[in-house]
């Protein structure tokens, strides 16, 4: 089968088109031929080695973190699923991958795909819609009425955690750029800061929560709109200690990760907030009731671009320029 992979981590990973062997699924495993692989901004990330010392591969490994597509072959032990299916999945930290005509799926990770969905719209979601519901339901607990600062809300997060957000009954502030407003409005959010005309951190105040999508001080001035007691998730860093000591790591680890951490620990301190990071973890269960609401129509999948899959590597290089509106689609048909 043809898999798009990276050889070795560092700045030449030399990706590009391999021809591997079909996978054969384990008994709770499923054999899926994909339709359509969602990119995300990881799937850059992983080859550089940033992520080398937590998610484990064997190189080469295959690219690609969601799909969607139809079962062709069942493992003996698997129950909820038969060929023919459907499904959608998100095989980010399983060391597998999804740009792939190919994939094996762990049975507890997949959901049938929405009705109301194609492949494409489908394997836009795994990631942004797992991750949107982890950290704004189970780590920030998000009430009715309370207000949540989502940066870049026209990215593949932004757009999904947005409408998630306001389903739950919050009140959502973010920044965008100026062609970008009426989007994330369509979207649900009620206060817009047009990054290119203000600086957020002038203009917004007293949110309860912040989910951080954006690197470096983008981080510490989040801190500064939060009310004493509020919380800030971070999916893009820096990593804590806490991080390290639930997935087991090392203390050479827990020792970085907690120095890299500091700063912002200390200003959130000193602000009375909570700091943590996040890393999505698959769960079929959860996709299931993500797709609940998509068959509802209460959250819509926001698809920018879409690729064949001969132009998987060129969709990658799209996606690290960082103005994608929503999500970028491999379509392997």
């Amino acid at each position: 089968m043809k898999a798009l992979t990276f050889k070795r981590y560092g700045k030449s990973p030399d990706i590009g088109f391999a021809d591997l062997p079909r996978p054969t699924p384990k008994a709770n495993e499923l054999l899926v031929q994909v339709h359509a692989s969602g990119l995300n901004p990881i799937d850059n990330m992983i080859p550089t080695g940033m992520f080398k010392p937590v998610l484990h591969f064997q190189l080469p490994a295959t690219l690609g973190s969601d799909l969607a597509g139809v079962v062709v072959e069942v493992g003996s032990r698997v129950t909820r699923f038969k060929p023919g299916d459907a499904v959608f999945a998100s095989l980010f930290d399983l060391g597998i991958g999804s740009l792939a005509e190919f994939a094996v799926v762990p049975e507890h990770v997949a959901a049938l795909k929405p009705a109301n969905l194609d492949f494409v719209q489908a394997a836009s979601i795994p990631m942004v819609g797992l991750t949107s519901w982890q950290t704004l339901k189970e780590r920030l607990d998000l009430r009715k009425d309370q207000k949540l600062f989502i940066p870049a809300g026209s990215g593949g997060i932004g757009s999904f955690a947005i409408q998630l957000a306001k389903h739950l009954g919050a009140k959502v502030g973010t920044t965008t750029s100026t062609g970008n407003v009426e989007l994330v409005r369509r979207l649900g959010a009620d206060e817009v800061v047009d990054y290119k005309q203000q600086e957020f951190e002038k203009v917004l105040r007293g949110y309860d929560a912040v989910l951080g999508t954006l690197r470096g001080k983008e981080i510490e001035k989040s801190i500064g709109i939060l009310k004493p007691g509020g919380r800030i998730v971070s999916l893009v860093g820096p990593l804590d200690a806490a991080f390290a000591q639930a997935r087991r790591l090392n203390f050479v680890l827990k020792f970085v990760f907690g120095l890299m951490s500091r700063r912002v620990m200390q200003l959130a301190k000193k602000r009375d907030v909570a700091y943590s990071f996040h890393f999505v973890r698959p769960d079929g269960a959860q996709l299931a009731e993500i797709g609940k609401l998509l068959e509802a129509e209460r959250i819509q999948p926001v698809i920018d671009k879409v690729f064949p899959f001969e132009q998987a590597k060129e969709a990658l290089d799209y996606l690290a320029q960082g103005r994608a509106k929503g999500k970028v689609v491999v379509r392997m048909e």
